[in-house]
């Protein structure tokens, strides 16, 4: 049974940094690409970042780039999201979602994904 674990969310004082693990199982992770998402209070669910199957390509949504930093290692079975310089607009509920990726891509569209996680809040407050 494919799952995925989100944990290391919080409360963070703006200019922090907190680093989210998505832990997968039930599957060889090296096939999948995984993005990360997000949804603020009363707002739309959005893309944050993508990283594809081999790591070799990762897309940011511009809010975040330049202070976020996705990454994973395939033979911990865990995908990561960095995030630095924190903005009080980055509190939301973060979620990782998985797609098999036989060519190699990297996106955001959140229709692509057929599996997720039960999400992880982060906090960025005074």
């Amino acid at each position: 049974q494919l799952q995925l674990v989100e944990s290391g969310g919080g409360l963070v004082q703006p200019g922090g940094s907190l680093r989210l693990s998505c832990a997968t199982s039930g599957f060889n992770l090296g096939d999948y690409r995984i993005a990360w998402f997000r949804q603020a209070p009363g707002k739309e669910r959005e893309g944050v970042s993508c990283i594809n199957r081999s790591g070799g390509r990762t897309n940011y949504a511009d809010s975040v780039k330049g202070r976020f930093t996705i990454s994973r290692d395939n033979a911990k079975n865990t995908v990561y999201l960095q995030m630095n310089n924190l903005k009080p607009e980055d509190t939301a509920v973060y979620y990782c979602a998985t797609k098999r990726d036989p060519f190699g891509t990297c996106d955001t569209r959140e229709t692509l994904y057929n599996y997720w996680g039960q999400g992880t809040q982060v906090t960025v407050s005074s």
